[in-house]
């Protein structure tokens, strides 16, 4: 009686076993049949295969409108404006606009970009170049508002009266909680599968969402600087003015290029069916669910 019930038992295992690998084969045979539909349907068509073409260069575009925002930024802040101090004074202000169009902009531009620019790099790999960048943008832009702050003290102005103050606050709060939300999320998932999924387009939605508002609060700050240092002879077309307008137009033409380059789909990081495999399988091993939940 009991030889019997053990070779029962071994059967059930035996059998379990053999479902558990066909639920793994069959996930897998899934997602590469995707995967090739998904390749075959692309190279069927021959509008995305010309527009990834134009994708190096439109990434080029955009680091060299980038990197020149960042350098009139400093041209001007450093030949206009006095140059940079860390003593409380207007040169202590000029490290304020360097700092934020450099990590709020320049910086959190390329974080996001590094998805599209390596699409096939180790996924993990990715995602830490985008947090530390991310930390980087962060910890710069700090050193901007905190030079902001002790300037005004020193000089005994009010603080967050403007909306240039009150959208570029709201923008390092969102940007903080939007970096710890992804920490937790992606790098160091504590959320469940599916939470993680729901939560990825919210994501990339508020990070393109914040990088316009940086660069809103951006021009709006050009233009408070500009009507408090040079408004009886703005209208003149100064050199100082006309260096703060083109910067303007840099910093409105880096975020076209960065809001093209990660909303077109051909650009995307394309699927990894082994890593997507992994993913589910390790979820499954983890939390004991199936095999073909999210």
């Amino acid at each position: 009686m009991g030889w019997a019930r053990s070779k029962t038992h071994t059967r059930a295992r035996a059998h379990s076993r053999t479902v558990s690998r066909r639920r793994k084969s069959d996930l897998q045979t899934k997602h590469w049949v995707h995967f090739l539909s998904r390749a075959e349907a692309i190279m069927d068509d021959p509008a995305p295969c010309s527009a990834r073409s134009a994708f190096p260069w439109l990434v080029g575009a955009s680091q060299v409108v980038g990197l020149a925002a960042v350098v009139l930024t400093g041209v001007w802040m450093g030949h206009f404006r006095g140059g940079f101090a860390w003593d409380g004074s207007g040169r202590e202000f000029n490290l304020h606009p360097l700092c934020m169009v450099l990590g709020l902009v320049f910086l959190q531009g390329d974080a996001i970009l590094v998805y599209r620019v390596f699409r096939n790099e180790s996924k993990r790999n990715v995602k830490l170049l985008h947090g530390i960048i991310h930390l980087l943008a962060l910890i710069i832009s700090i050193i901007g508002f905190v030079a902001v702050f002790d300037n005004h003290k020193a000089a005994k102005i009010p603080d967050m009266y403007s909306l240039h103050g009150w959208c570029g606050m709201a923008t390092l709060v969102l940007f903080c909680v939007q970096w710890v939300m992804g920490l937790l999320f992606f790098l160091f998932p504590i959320a469940s599968s599916w939470l993680r999924a729901s939560y990825l387009p919210v994501h990339g939605f508020c990070g393109l969402g914040l990088l316009v508002l940086a660069i809103g609060s951006s021009l709006l700050g050009i233009t408070e600087k500009l009507l408090f240092n040079i408004m009886s002879t703005y209208s003149l077309f100064t050199p100082e003015g006309v260096l703060a307008n083109v910067l303007g137009v840099l910093l409105l033409c880096f975020g076209v290029l960065l809001a093209y380059l990660t909303t077109r789909e051909e650009y995307r990081r394309p699927p990894n069916p082994e890593e997507e495999s992994l993913s589910v399988h390790f979820k499954t091993l983890t939390e004991g669910g199936s095999p073909t939940t999210p």
